[in-house]
This record gives C-alpha cells, structure tokens and sequence, in this order.
C-alpha cells in the first residue's frame, strides 16, 4: 500500500483545514488508519485513528471535538477534519494503515506498517 497526503498549508489561529490520503491497492477497506504529527525532534504523536468500516474512531485528547477522521472506501482516501486550528497544532501530519494481519495499538506510529510521506500544517497566531 502507497499511501499520499495532501490538503496541509498555512492558516490563522481559527480556520480549518482537511487533510486527505489517498492510498494505492485494491484492499484500502480492510485497513486501520491513523494520522500521526510530528514536530522537528519529536516523537509521532497519534491525531486520530478509524476502523476498517469507519465505524469506530478515536482521538487525541488535544484534538478531540476539533478534528474528525472519515474514510470513504470507494476513493480509498481518509480525511482528517480539522476546526478551530491553534498554533499548537503546527506540525508536519502523516498517514499510517495497518493491514488486518497485524495487530497493534491504534496510537503508535510504529504499530502501524505502511506510512505516507508528511504534510506541512502550519497555524500562525
């Protein structure tokens, strides 16, 4: 799987993005996915996370009632919702999908295994 983020760039303190990625292969709707940021010299921090059917979806508490995480399995995309950004939520945010042989935590970067290159997000104050 081949995953490609798009949709970050340069807002204020208040505005919204969506994030999307799209992802290669013909069994997306089997995959966990996950959006992780990462700050220069820092560890990933989990965002958000979305079951197979999209049933299921978990956030970070820095996030939680801010962002939304949705999938639509006939694109083979997810998206990442993000309202009333802060400049906290600066960062450079990634994809990651678990295919369904594997196990892990919905929280850790490294429980995934495929991860999409990263995208600037950036909100200025």
């Amino acid at each position: 799987v081949q995953l490609q983020a798009s949709g970050g760039g340069l807002v204020q303190a208040g505005d919204s993005l969506r994030l999307s990625c799209a992802a290669s292969g013909r069994t997306f709707g089997s995959y966990s996915m996950g959006w992780f940021r990462q700050g220069s010299g820092k560890e990933h921090e989990f965002v958000a996370a979305i079951t197979p059917s999209g049933i299921n979806t978990y956030y970070a508490d820095a996030v939680k009632g801010r962002f939304t995480i949705s999938r639509d399995n006939a694109k083979d995309t997810v998206y990442l919702q993000m309202n009333s950004l802060k400049p906290e939520d600066t960062d450079v945010y990634y994809c990651a999908a678990r295919s369904p042989l594997y196990s892990g935590r919905y929280y850790v970067y490294s429980d995934y295994n495929y991860w999409g290159q990263g995208t600037q997000v950036t909100v200025s104050s």
